[in-house]
């Protein structure tokens, strides 16, 4: 295992600059997941911390040793890519051994690795097969069993499940969740998927336009975000954010019209736009709730419905209700938005804390 630390790193190629400021410590076994829109930077900073792409300012350490110069052969890091790369010609066993054949390792050493490897993740049958008899999962095992077998210090993901079907990704996620229990090695992941990052992160490093917006556990990020991007970015569906006004000292106007009283947020005074998840939306009868709306979409989801709706003068707002609404397209509806839940941002989109927080 190992603790990992960037302090003040950069990356630029020529004039462009594609990440800055990169401060982050990662404990020892901590599981980290780097999420961001794409163009971000995400897997950039992956590949600095493996050696494939050189820092241009600032430092990497593993355990306190300064990194910047070492191969990344010599980091003793091993990283799991969006793509296979199995050898096609070796079957799996050869495959997940071959780093430590090439290296020089013993048979006897190479065969017992494999074989633990190959029970922790299912593949103790498949162990003679070749790469075009395995099914899109079962290659992806053999991918991180190529890592574990090394043993190392530190993992690294760059998103390893975007190439499966959905219900391979959900099992495969399940996999990485228990490889971690397991054997409690320092892991960085990169994913855009949401669930990934929310169910499989100690800690999420929220990253847009080369610069990190926020770092912290999964129920922070959703519940405290630190601006208007964290808190549209996490969370699916995505927060609802209209324009807002001070009305006093602890109450927004929208744009329709609705003055929302928020008696436990003192930034309302400060407000220029009020945020709110669909979950802490509720659809009420029209003319009893804070907005009157009418019905654009409905999607029956079996277990949640999601209402999409159109405010008039204050556009679309969308509301996730638990069981079956029955509701059609056209129909009027109210909102009641959830004042104990709402969200509320600064113009230059920084959050505003709520009393306590």
């Amino acid at each position: 295992m190992a603790r990992l630390q960037l302090t003040n790193v950069a990356k630029r190629y020529g004039n462009v600059e594609v990440l800055r400021d990169i401060n982050l410590d990662i404990a020892d076994g901590e599981f980290i997941v780097l999420v961001g829109p794409s163009g971000c930077g995400k897997s950039t900073l992956l590949r600095m911390i493996a050696g494939l792409e050189p820092i241009s300012d600032g430092d990497f350490l593993i355990d306190g040793e300064r990194m910047n110069d070492i191969r990344p052969r010599d980091r003793d890091i091993a990283m799991v890519f969006q793509s296979y790369a199995l050898y096609p010609h070796m079957d799996v066993a050869r495959n997940m051994g071959f780093s430590m054949e090439i290296r020089g390792a013993a048979t006897a050493e190479r065969t017992s690795r494999v074989a633990e490897a190959g029970r922790a993740l299912g593949l103790d049958k498949l162990l003679e097969r070749l790469p075009k008899a395995l099914s899109g999962g079962q290659r992806q095992r053999v991918a991180m069993g190529r890592a574990i077998v090394r043993d190392p210090r530190a993992f690294l993901f760059d998103e390893p499940l975007s190439n499966l079907d959905a219900a391979l990704r959900v099992e495969m996620r399940l996999e990485i969740a228990r490889l971690h229990q397991r054997l409690g090695t320092t892991m960085v992941y990169v994913t855009h998927d949401q669930v990934e990052a929310l169910t499989l992160a100690d800690r999420i490093v929220v990253l847009n336009g080369g610069i990190i917006q926020q770092v912290g556990s999964p129920l922070e990020l959703y519940e405290r975000p630190a601006n208007r991007f964290v808190a549209q970015f996490i969370g699916s569906p995505t927060m609802n954010v209209v324009a807002a006004a001070p009305d006093g000292a602890s109450a927004v106007r929208l744009a329709s019209g609705a003055r929302i009283l928020l008696p436990n947020h003192s930034g309302a005074g400060r407000a220029a736009e009020l945020g709110i998840r669909p979950e802490h939306v509720d659809v009420v009868e029209p003319g009893t709730g804070d907005l009157d709306a009418v019905a654009d979409v409905i999607e029956h989801l079996g277990s949640d419905t999601n209402v999409y709706t159109v405010v008039e003068g204050l556009g679309p707002i969308m509301a996730r209700v638990r069981g079956n609404v029955p509701a059609r397209s056209g129909d009027r509806l109210g909102l009641r938005i959830r004042p104990e839940h709402a969200h509320l941002f600064a113009r230059d989109g920084r959050a505003l804390a709520a009393t306590g927080a």
